[in-house]
């Protein structure tokens, strides 16, 4: 449907831009149900201790961290008449539809064995479509600011399925659904909306496939020396720690966000979806906006300003007045602003520097990059609920439904809201002082790159019609 853009191209089409994003949609929605409601559905639905669920996450989380690396070794040497990202896209849709079945789907009284099994399924899945879909972004948009504005949408694109599921608490009620049995619900529209939203992009976006360049006569050493240069390079150190970092603020405050807003704000379920709705809508504006204001005065500056303002907005959540609605808005729509910038910031760095990767050792290897940094956010995600639901048993609080907790409970809930996040968002921010990685310095990276790319005399391109694969021939004078 679309044809592939000049390598450089400052700014991409929106429609390109949206159709690729789609499969952002599910991948949101399913980040949401699983941070805010699944953990705390586990514990106090299915009957899972908050010790069980917390050590369910952990063990799958360490347990799959070298798978991600070993996918994104696998992904950037693959080359098929599919494409390379895109056939991963194609593959990891069913593993992920089949790792929420057993997720949202779980029947009262699961053991944690249970959990663990279906958890390794789910983050299968979700490893091979969360590196596949931002490489195959990070070539499809290769100049500075577009990538910018490719993850931007990106971002916004996918807070519609982020809304979407916290529509479905929010009408439980109305339609004579539980809390609990709004889960299930949950899962399968996500269940539901993978097909359709990797096909439509799967279809419609070209794929450019890079040609490697020898540097050097190939060698096992050689090999090894260049993974090592690369897992020791400073600029991707930097922002895989920004990664934890950014991953294990605002997912401590989603742990324990429904807690928070019910036993200390006093709101009910749904009107903390409602204002959490609010939270996540307002990233429709804020991604873009984000995107917008990195092209003027830079990424890293972006990200530093977002994550100081999160902070800020973040710190005025404990003096608001009890069950207001009034007061309550403005501070989440702030918050959400700012938030919604993180990952699209990180990720537009991320590829950059996978630009200057392939520059300096020839090979592409972008997939390997968002896998380290996939797993530096998998490590985070697992001691968010490591760490926060062991230390709230241990501070008092109990979580079960109809609970009654003692006020030295709420106050260690409300301190233990607060405090993690706003220091993890902080260190988050301070990762990125001095980038060296600007527009200029990309800028000069990409017109080496093109140059070298040019004297290659094939470069694949595997256009919007799957299966069929177009070659561009280029004459070297």
């Amino acid at each position: 449907m679309f044809k592939a853009p000049e390598p450089g191209t400052e700014r991409l089409p929106l429609p390109l831009i949206l159709t690729f994003s789609l499969p952002a949609i599910p991948i949101s929605a399913l980040g949401l149900a699983l941070g805010v409601y699944l953990a705390p559905y586990f514990a106090s639905h299915l009957g899972v201790s908050l010790t069980g669920v917390g050590l369910a996450f952990m063990i799958v989380r360490f347990a799959d961290m070298g798978v991600d690396v070993f996918l994104g070794a696998l992904m950037d040497r693959t080359r098929t008449k599919l494409g390379r990202y895109r056939l991963w896209l194609l593959l990891g849709g069913p593993v992920l539809m089949a790792g929420c079945f057993a997720l949202f789907m779980a029947p009262v009284g699961i053991s944690v064995s249970y959990l663990v099994g279906g958890l390794l399924i789910y983050y299968l899945g979700t490893s091979v479509v969360n590196l596949a879909h931002p490489a195959w972004g990070a070539r499809l948009a290769s100049h500075y600011n577009a990538r910018s504005q490719l993850f931007g949408w990106q971002s916004a694109v996918g807070v519609l399925g982020a809304v979407a599921v916290l529509a479905i608490p929010i009408l439980a009620g109305p339609l004579g659904l539980s809390d609990a049995q709004a889960v299930p619900v949950m899962g399968w529209f996500v269940i539901i909306s993978i097909p359709l939203c990797i096909l439509a992009a799967a279809i419609a976006t070209p794929e450019r496939i890079t040609t490697d360049v020898a540097m050097h006569k190939p060698s096992m050493q050689a090999t090894v020396r260049e993974y090592i240069a690369l897992i020791t390079k400073p600029d991707l150190f930097r922002l895989v720690l920004a990664q934890v970092a950014l991953t294990l603020g605002p997912g401590w405050m989603a742990t324990l966000y429904l807690f928070f807003f019910h036993d200390f704000l006093g709101f009910t379920g749904g009107e903390s979806s409602l204002l959490l709705g609010i939270y996540i809508l307002i990233g429709i504006v804020g991604a873009p906006s984000a995107a917008w204001l990195a092209s003027r005065f830079s990424k890293h500056r972006t990200l530093m300003l977002t994550t100081t303002a999160y902070s800020l907005g973040l710190c005025t959540i404990v003096v608001l007045p009890k069950h207001s609605m009034l007061f309550s808005v403005p501070v989440m729509m702030w918050c959400g602003f700012m938030a919604s910038g993180f990952g699209l910031m990180i990720s537009a760095m991320l590829a950059d520097v996978g630009d200057e990767v392939r520059l300096e050792q020839g090979k592409e290897r972008i997939s390997l990059i968002y896998a380290m940094n996939g797993l530096a956010a998998k490590v985070a995600s697992a001691l968010q609920l490591a760490i926060t639901f062991p230390l709230l048993e241990r501070l008092g609080y109990n979580p079960r439904e109809g609970a009654v907790n003692t006020p030295a409970a709420i106050h260690n809930l409300e301190l233990a809201y607060i405090v993690g996040p706003i220091v993890f968002v902080m260190l988050g921010g301070a990762c990125v002082v001095g980038w060296r990685l600007t527009a200029q310095k990309h800028a000069e990276i990409r017109q080496a790159l093109e140059a070298r790319d040019a004297a290659v005399s094939e470069t694949p391109i595997v256009d919007s019609a799957i299966g069929q694969a177009a070659t561009v021939v280029v004459t070297v004078s």
